[in-house]
This record gives C-alpha cells, sequence and structure tokens, in this order.
C-alpha cells in the first residue's frame, strides 16, 4: 500500500477519534491520540523534508517528533495509573 494513504488514513483516524473522545469529556483519551498524532505527522514531515535536502529543518522535526513521542509516553503512563 502507499505510504501516503497510509499516513492519510491514520491521521484521518487518529483526528476523528480524539474528537471524539473530545466530546464526550475524556481528556485523558484525547490527549494521548493527539500526541500520537503529532509523532505520526512530524515524522512523515522530517522524512519529506529529507528528501527535499532541508537538512537542518528535518532535523528540528525529528527532534519534534521525539520530544511528542516521549510526552505521548507519558501521557501514556498516566492514564494506565
Amino acid at each position: 500500500m502507499n505510504r501516503k494513504l497510509v499516513l492519510g488514513i491514520s491521521v484521518a483516524t487518529l483526528s476523528i477519534a480524539s474528537l471524539i473522545f473530545l466530546i464526550q469529556g475524556n481528556m485523558d483519551i484525547a490527549v494521548l491520540l493527539m500526541t500520537l498524532l503529532f509523532v505520526i505527522t512530524n515524522s512523515f514531515r522530517a522524512r519529506q523534508m529529507k528528501k527535499q535536502g532541508m537538512e537542518r529543518e528535518a532535523k528540528w522535526m525529528s527532534g519534534m517528533a521525539i520530544m511528542f513521542a516521549i510526552l505521548f509516553a507519558v501521557v501514556l503512563v498516566t492514564v494506565i495509573i
């Protein structure tokens, strides 16, 4: 399957799911899904920027993806506990 198609489907699914949890008032799960959404989109942007030759911007986006991955783990732990 095409990577862009998989990315688009996952972004749409995560966006809709986080919106549903937000409307239901379940903020913990909504924030968890939003941080996962940011991880996916930032890592995809980093790959795209690197392909276009924007090394500094790609490095910045990779750092942002890593930061959101760490935040995802922190939120996941707080939701579980």
